[in-house]
């Protein structure tokens, strides 16, 4: 048995968060994970502000073993509480007439962790979506995501700096998708469509998986 002090934090961590769910009905996510099963997520949002923005699409696909199963995907719009501004139109062109029929916001996250389920989450810069999500699911559930999240980026700079000799390991390493995607040879889809990126997300994450050796 692993009696690592990560061992105990999770299990500490996990017995916190079951104690303080408070509906009952979403214990499912704690379940152990189908095995080799993940969801890669994005989500499109009214801007970077992760306490005041708002959500407007999210696209979820499931990943098994190497393939991305893109029959099996989560497409929702959200409606949002405000208008759209049009900066952020000018990134995802999603108007308001396009969204204003959408989801609300915990109809919609109630419906994402459903498809998730206990699946671990695979993104890039899944940091900024879960903590948009977190902000809808904390006054339905009074505890944030619990999935095990699995940032591309980190996987891609791991994979560089392997390649990097002694002396060159104080050089920076570009991160953008762009980059990435073209670096590790992968097909490119439009940008700022969140099922776009998340099935790019996906490829990314199994090729490096691959590159990685996990």
């Amino acid at each position: 048995m692993n009696w690592s002090p990560a061992f105990w934090w999770h299990r500490l961590q996990r017995a916190w968060m079951l104690q303080h769910l408070a509906d009952v009905r979403y214990r499912f996510m704690w379940d152990d994970p189908p095995p080799d099963e993940w969801v890669s997520l994005d989500c499109e949002t009214t801007g970077l502000n992760t306490r005041s923005d708002e959500i407007i699409a999210i696209s979820a696909v499931r990943i098994q073993g190497d393939r991305i199963l893109t029959s099996q995907r989560l497409e929702l719009l959200v409606r949002p509480e405000r208008a759209v501004p049009a900066d952020s139109i000018r990134v995802h062109r999603l108007r308001g007439q396009d969204v204003a029929g959408g989801l609300p916001a915990q109809e919609a996250v109630q419906q994402l962790l459903h498809f998730i389920g206990s699946r671990p989450l695979v993104g890039y810069y899944l940091e900024f979506d879960v903590a948009m999500l977190n902000r809808v699911l904390f006054p339905l559930l009074g505890v944030p995501l619990p999935q095990q999240q699995i940032e591309v980026s980190a996987l891609y700079y791991d994979y560089k700096f392997r390649q990097l000799d002694a002396h060159q390991k104080d050089r920076s390493i570009d991160l953008r998708f762009a980059t990435l995607m073209r670096d590790l040879a992968l097909p490119e889809r439009e940008a700022h469509n969140a099922l776009n990126d998340a099935v790019m997300a996906a490829l990314a994450f199994i090729k490096l998986r691959h590159l990685l050796g996990r």
